[in-house]
C-alpha cells in the first residue's frame, strides 16, 4: 500500500463509514458529501442526528431548511439518537412536530428535545415501540389518553405548570421505566404526587416553587437512588423504598417568618427520616437546629456548602457505621469539643476529604480532634481553592505536627 496512494477511509464498507460519521456533529457529517463520489451519500445512513441552533453562527431560515433536508434524506433503518437544542427562540410548531414524527418513523431509540416554545408533539411519539430514552425540556400540551411506550427505560421531563396533564400520563404508559427525572417549575394544585413504579431504580425530583404543601408518596420497591432538589414544598411518604441505597438532597431554604421555618424543618425531618436507611447520603444546605435521625447503615456521607463543625459532629454521632466523610467547606464557627467521641471514629472512619475555599485557623481544631480520635483512619485529603504559597506551607507544616490516633494515616494536600 505504500507504493500507491490509497484512501483507506474511502475503501471501508459503507456501514463503517456511516458509523464514523455518526460520531461527529451532524453538520460536519453532511459536509463530507463533497469529498468524493463514494462519500456523497454516506451521511444519509448516520445513526445519530444532533441539531443545535446557535444564533451567533446560524441564520434561522437556513437552520430550519438544513434540518428539513437532513430529515428528508436520512435513510438509516434505525436512528440511535435524535437531539434538538433550540433554546430562547421561537420555532415553527409544525416543523418540530414533523421532525419528531420522522425520527419515530426511523425507529429512534433516544430522543432529546429542548425547545422554549410550546410544542405540539406528534401522536406517533406516544406509541413509539423503539424508544428507550426520552428527554423533554419544552412546554407541550396535554398527553393523549393512550400512551404506550413499551421499551422506554429513561424519562426526563420538565414541567412548567400542571404535571398531571402530561408528565404522569407519560409515566403511566412506561411499563419498564427504570430512571425518571421530573422537574416542576410551578404548581398550585392540591393533588399528591404518587409514584407507584415497580421497575424504577433511579428517581430525581425537583420542585422549584409551590404555594401549597403536597405529599410525595414513593411506592418503588426497586428504587436504588433518590435525588430531591429545589424548594421544600412536599412531605415525603416512603411507602416502599426497601432497596434504597443512595440519596442526595439539595434544598433551598426560603423561609421568611417563624411559621415558614417550622414548616421547612418539619419537611426536612420527614425526608431525612425516610432516607435514614441508606448507605450513602449527600446533603447540600440544611437547618442548623433540625433534629437528626440515626443512620444505622450509612457508610458514605457528603456534606456540601458550608457546614458548622458542631453539625458535622452530630452526623458522626448518629452514623455509627460511617467509613467515608466528605466535607465541602467548613463554616468558621466556634469549636466546642464533645464530651463523648462518636462511635464511628475509633472503629470505622477510614477516609476524610476536606475542601475549603480559603484556609482558616478556625479549621484546625476540628481536624485536630478528628486526627486524634480516628484510630483506623487511612487517608485525609485536604483541598483548597484560594490561598497564597506562604499560607499553604504554613498549613501543611501545622497539620503534619498534629498527633494521629492511626499510625497508618496519610495526609494529602491538593489545590
Amino acid at each position: 500500500m505504500s507504493s500507491k496512494k490509497v484512501d483507506r477511509l474511502t475503501r471501508l464498507p459503507e456501514e463503517i463509514r456511516s458509523h464514523i460519521l455518526s460520531l461527529m456533529p451532524t453538520k460536519f457529517a453532511v459536509q463530507t458529501s463533497i469529498l468524493s463520489k463514494r462519500w456523497r451519500y454516506s451521511w444519509m445512513f448516520v445513526t445519530n442526528l444532533d441539531f443545535e441552533f446557535i444564533p451567533a453562527i446560524h441564520g434561522l431560515n437556513s437552520f430550519l431548511e438544513s434540518v428539513d433536508l437532513v430529515m428528508e434524506l436520512c435513510k438509516t433503518s434505525q436512528l440511535q439518537s435524535f437531539r434538538l437544542d433550540f433554546p430562547g427562540w421561537r420555532l415553527p410548531n409544525s416543523r418540530v412536530s414533523n421532525w419528531i414524527d420522522k425520527a419515530v418513523r426511523l425507529n429512534v431509540c433516544e430522543l432529546d428535545i429542548e425547545v422554549i416554545e410550546q410544542v405540539e408533539l406528534p401522536l406517533s411519539l406516544f406509541t413509539c415501540k423503539t424508544l428507550t430514552k426520552l428527554r423533554l425540556k419544552t412546554a407541550f400540551r396535554e398527553c393523549p389518553c393512550r400512551v404506550n411506550l413499551p421499551c422506554l427505560k429513561t424519562l426526563a421531563i420538565f414541567v412548567y405548570k400542571n404535571p398531571f396533564l402530561n408528565a404522569f400520563k407519560l409515566i403511566a404508559g412506561c411499563p419498564v421505566l427504570e430512571s425518571l427525572y421530573l422537574k416542576v417549575s410551578f404548581y398550585d394544585g392540591v393533588e399528591d404526587y404518587i409514584f407507584r413504579i415497580p421497575t424504577l431504580k433511579r428517581l430525581k425530583l425537583t420542585f422549584l416553587c409551590s404555594p401549597v404543601v403536597n405529599k410525595v408518596v414513593l411506592d418503588v420497591p426497586n428504587l436504588e437512588y433518590l435525588f430531591v432538589g429545589g424548594t421544600p414544598c412536599s412531605i415525603f411518604v416512603m411507602k416502599n423504598v426497601s432497596s434504597l441505597v443512595e440519596a442526595s438532597i439539595s434544598l433551598y431554604d426560603f423561609t421568611y417568618d417563624h411559621l415558614q421555618k417550622l414548616t421547612f424543618e418539619h419537611l426536612w425531618a420527614e425526608l431525612l427520616k425516610g432516607v435514614s436507611g441508606v448507605k450513602s447520603l449527600s446533603i447540600k444546605r440544611m437547618s442548623s437546629t433540625l433534629h437528626l435521625p440515626t443512620f444505622l447503615n450509612m457508610k458514605h456521607l457528603e456534606l456540601k456548602s458550608f457546614w458548622p463543625s458542631r453539625r458535622i459532629l452530630q452526623f458522626l454521632e448518629n452514623s455509627p457505621e460511617l467509613k467515608h466523610l466528605y466535607i465541602d467547606k467548613l463554616e468558621g464557627s466556634c469549636w466546642i469539643e464533645p464530651k463523648l467521641v462518636p462511635a464511628c471514629m475509633p472503629t470505622n472512619l477510614t477516609t476524610i476529604k476536606f475542601s475549603v475555599y480559603k484556609w482558616s485557623k478556625c479549621d484546625i481544631p476540628f481536624l485536630k480532634y478528628t486526627l486524634g480520635n480516628a484510630e483506623v483512619l487511612k487517608t485525609v485529603t485536604i483541598t483548597w481553592e484560594d490561598s497564597r504559597v506562604e499560607e499553604e506551607s504554613e498549613l501543611c507544616a501545622e497539620l503534619l505536627k498534629l498527633s494521629r490516633a492511626s499510625r497508618y494515616c496519610e495526609i494529602h494536600f491538593l489545590k
